[in-house]
């Protein structure tokens, strides 16, 4: 989780996260919430970083993700900007949360 950036529709992060992905792995889902003080965290939407995704790109992947919805009732809009790559035989996925909008 990342930290909570306040009172902005373009926050910006700049953090790092590391996940050991197994063998046998789909997907990697980022989600994109709306924390609350008073009550539950919104989902504003999510992305999928996918096997094939990263495949398609094999020395990573740098950009603009739009954000699709987690709820089917719900209208999503936004985009994440992510920067993604797959280190070593060990299978290491490096990214990089930077901004939003």
């Amino acid at each position: 989780r990342t930290a909570t950036v306040w009172k902005t529709l373009s926050p910006f992060w700049g953090e790092e996260y590391e996940v050991h992905l197994q063998p046998t792995f789909h997907s990697v889902s980022i989600y994109v919430m709306d924390e609350d003080a008073l009550s539950r965290d919104d989902v504003i939407g999510k992305v999928c970083i996918t096997r094939d995704m990263l495949a398609e790109h094999p020395k990573g992947y740098s950009g603009w993700m739009s954000l699709s919805e987690v709820d089917p009732d719900e209208e999503v809009q936004g985009e994440i900007h992510l920067r993604v790559e797959v280190q070593g035989s060990q299978r290491l996925l490096c990214c990089s949360v930077l901004e939003a909008r």
